[in-house]
Formats: structure tokens, C-alpha cells, sequence
């Protein structure tokens, strides 16, 4: 019993380390197409933005922007 036990945790294990592999190239390739984009003249924080708000749906969106407005005007600056 205690030997399947090993064999099972070291397949996890190495499960997990493919895994984060996988993980790094793809953000390396993130990574790239940002880069790709920047060389091109976009606004790499513009478009990290644009990724994140279309993560979202349209309620979590207005929320968000809804309550951001309601601060810049509270903060005067708008």
C-alpha cells in the first residue's frame, strides 16, 4: 500500500511540474505577442486592460465602471 501511495504522489508531482511548464511557455508566448504588439505602436497597458474588461460580462463591466465614476467624482476629477 505505501508503495502505490509513492507511485501515485510522484505522478502528481511530476504531473504538476509538466504542467507548470506548459504554464511558463505559454506566458512566454503572452509575453511575445505583447511584445509583437508594443513593436507595432500599441499601448501594451491599454490592450492588458482591454484583455481583462473582456473577461468580464457587461453587468461586472458597468458595476465597475459605475462605481470608478462614482469615486473620480467624490475625488474631483472630473
Amino acid at each position: 500500500m505505501e508503495r502505490i501511495a509513492s507511485q501515485q504522489l510522484r505522478s502528481i508531482v511530476e504531473r504538476i511540474e509538466r504542467l507548470e511548464e506548459e504554464k511558463k511557455g505559454i506566458a512566454d508566448d503572452i509575453k511575445g505577442v505583447y511584445g509583437e504588439a508594443k513593436a507595432n505602436g500599441y499601448d501594451t497597458k491599454a490592450l492588458r486592460k482591454i484583455v481583462a474588461l473582456r473577461k468580464k460580462d457587461a453587468g461586472e463591466r458597468e458595476e465597475e465602471e459605475s462605481i470608478l465614476e462614482l469615486y473620480k467624482n467624490a475625488l474631483g476629477m472630473v
